[in-house]
């Protein structure tokens, strides 16, 4: 056997894996990745990280607009592969993932059937999870249900945000996959139907929304939810000045110092270095922020350009 694969993916998330594949040595038939794209006010074209790539290591590319066309399943079958490898892509119809004679499988970064989604590390620091890690499994019709094929764990530290457990999980994950695809075209390897679970956790796609801090929330929630969503898409709030206008920021990071408080909302500051909220059981001390419109800073920095001795914090 060839060991012929394809490679479906977008994000730096992918590229990791896309990179392990290469240096193992696996002939990658095709790369597939979205069409690109035209962004910012100059509308410049941009390509994912997994073009990027792609284009840097001479690897055929196919950017289809609709995933059934044609043509580009025609151009697909063409390609002979064994094996399908989809990591942080678009979901597959079957006409897609049922073509390679040995199936398609995804890597997924949670240990599935938990937080199954668009947004599995984000949800599982937002709800305080201690572990989490990487699962690849089969494609079958529906999302992330497919057979397990491997998994590996990791811990979730009081320190870890999203980009810190991201970049573990896409190195583990990249691990991963060269495993399953060692095993699957070796024939050692017996996938298994997920397990049924009393609470299962899901990981929807994070809108702008769904950032807001609910300040009602206990002090350590709001911690675990400001980490879950640092650096990217960010906790959001909003204070209103001593001019009572809106001011709207991101949060990134936080500490929480639990103990009697204030009226909650309460703003309490040095005007120096401390900036902290009061919550039902505490106060969520703002580490780093950035307001709209302006770059990211430290509190200190922030107390050093605004003074906030009247400001309140809209809930």
């Amino acid at each position: 056997m060839s060991k012929r694969i394809v490679f479906m993916g977008t994000p730096d998330f992918a590229v990791k894996s896309l990179d392990a594949i290469v240096q193992a040595g696996y002939d990658v038939a095709a790369v597939v990745t979205v069409p690109d794209r035209q962004t910012g006010r100059g509308l410049k074209v941009t390509f994912s990280p997994v073009k990027e790539y792609a284009l840097q290591h001479n690897l055929p590319l196919l950017q289809p607009e609709k995933l059934r066309d044609p043509q580009f399943l025609s151009e697909l079958e063409s390609l002979k592969a064994e094996l399908f490898v989809v990591v942080a892509f678009r979901m597959l119809p079957q006409s897609v993932w049922a073509m390679p004679p040995l199936g398609t499988f995804n890597l997924h970064a949670s240990l599935l059937p938990q937080y199954r989604g668009a947004a599995p590390i984000n949800w599982a620091i937002i709800n305080g999870e201690k572990e989490t890690g990487v699962t690849t499994f089969l494609l079958n019709e529906k999302i992330d249900e497919g057979r397990i094929l491997m998994q590996r764990t990791t811990p979730i530290s009081d320190n870890d945000n999203a980009e810190s457990l991201h970049d573990r999980l896409a190195e583990m994950g990249a691990a991963l996959t060269v495993e399953t695809l060692d095993s699957l075209f070796a024939g050692t390897i017996h996938p298994q139907p997920q397990p049924e679970v009393k609470q299962l956790k899901l990981a929807p796609k994070i809108f702008k929304p769904d950032c807001a801090i609910d300040w009602t929330r206990n002090g350590n929630d709001i911690r675990n939810f400001v980490r879950g969503l640092s650096p990217y898409p960010a906790a959001t709030t909003t204070m209103i000045d001593n001019k009572g206008e809106n001011v709207s920021m991101k949060i990134y990071d936080v500490d929480f110092e639990k103990g009697v408080t204030d009226v909650l909302g309460t703003i309490k500051t040095d005007e120096k270095k401390e900036l902290k909220i009061a919550t039902k059981d505490g106060f969520i001390k703002i580490l780093s922020l950035q307001i709209s419109g302006k770059k990211k800073i430290t509190a200190d920095e922030f107390l050093r350009g605004y003074k906030i001795k009247d400001w309140k914090l809209n809930i």
